[in-house]
């Protein structure tokens, strides 16, 4: 058998295997936000490595047809990212035209294959890879820690411009400040920030054992753990712990878990199945963890110091509203829009108390 006809051949094998239907069960019906509905969905069955050989952009266009047919959320990225990955690239468009399109190796179809699989599952490509981009650095990423999402990178993108404004804090300073995160995940927004302002020094704080691993993990291999200290700390119980190691800092930065408990059922199985609820979940009305992260940032911050943090587009007017009644030495500065133009940002600055205040949770 010619090549040309080999090729015929080795294309009509995996269109027909690609034909066929899996038996797969639990999946529900998309819900009126275009989610998933219930998080009961179960692994299915892999389809079976083509015996013939095939190509790198072969394998691209048949993962992605069986992501689609399965109902997995953008299988055409799913697939691109996980076929390049496999060849040591970050992006398809970024490999060579020869290289796509010719043959894999066995070796490397199989890992192609396995992880590929993973992804029916309905992990997300960043726990399938175990890496992912955020704004110039790489970091490595595994389950059930938080994956930073694009609105994190300009919640990082809003307090780098503002301390480059700041008098003394911009790359070059002399002085040396401190921020603080609280719920540090895989440590993204700090080694962002130490990264690009070289006289920072960063606190991080996470109840996840899990994300302290990691976030201690991206700093050595990122080679910025000599400016950074991350503590195993839960804001919500260890709150004079973290009065005693975290002040006074300048800025208090945090993507604390914001999602109302009633919308934890309707997240799509990449997140319900797969992330760490306690990142996700911030109770009733989505405030409880904000809340907590407020009455203490009087005092942890030092004099004219800020809180940055991202929330639900839903909650900046009833974090003004309670702040301004509750935490008297906090100023609300403003409310940033993400790009999408949705109310995501909170910035608060430390004031003098103008009177006296209850420290309510409720």
């Amino acid at each position: 058998m010619n090549n040309d006809a080999e090729t015929v051949f080795v294309l009509n094998m995996w269109r027909r295997s690609l034909s066929t239907r899996y038996r797969c069960f639990g999946r529900r019906s998309v819900g009126p936000k275009g989610v998933w509905s219930s998080h009961a969905v179960r692994t299915c069955s892999s389809p079976v490595l083509p015996a013939g050989r095939i190509t790198a952009l072969e394998a691209v266009d048949f993962w992605r047809r069986h992501f689609e047919e399965r109902g997995v959320m953008e299988p055409d990225q799913s697939s691109q990212h996980i076929i390049a990955h496999v060849l040591g690239a970050k992006t398809i468009e970024s490999l060579e035209r020869e290289r796509l399109t010719e043959f894999l190796s066995q070796e490397t179809a199989e890992q192609v294959w396995k992880l590929c699989t993973r992804r029916l599952s309905r992990m997300p490509v960043q726990y399938v890879i175990e890496e992912w981009d955020f704004r110039d650095l790489t970091l490595k990423m595994r389950p059930p820690v938080f994956i930073p999402r694009p609105e994190t990178e300009e919640l990082v993108e809003l307090v780098l411009t503002d301390l480059l404004m700041k008098p003394g804090t911009g790359v070059g300073a002399d002085t040396q400040h401190t921020c603080l995160e609280v719920g540090c995940g895989s440590g993204a927004i700090s080694l962002s920030l130490l990264k690009s302002l070289p006289q920072l020094k960063a606190v991080a704080l996470d109840q996840s054992q899990d994300a302290v691993d990691l976030t201690t993990e991206n700093a050595l291999r990122l080679r910025l753990q000599d400016r950074l200290q991350v503590h195993h700390l839960d804001i919500m119980k260890d709150a004079e712990t973290v009065l005693s190691l975290c002040r006074p800092v300048l800025v208090l930065v945090s993507n604390p878990p914001y999602l109302f408990s009633e919308d934890m059922a309707s997240l799509e199985p990449e997140i319900f199945r797969f992330e760490d609820h306690a990142a996700l979940d911030g109770g009733e009305d989505g405030l409880r963890v904000i809340k907590q992260i407020l009455v203490l940032a009087p005092q942890i911050l030092s004099d004219h110091g800020r809180v940055y943090m991202e929330v639900d587009p839903r909650h900046p007017p009833l974090i003004r509203q309670w702040v301004e009644v509750n935490v008297g030495e906090l100023q609300y500065v403003e409310t940033r829009h993400d790009i999408t133009g949705r109310p995501r940002f909170c910035i608060l600055q430390k004031a003098k108390a103008k009177r006296d205040h209850k420290l309510d949770l409720d």
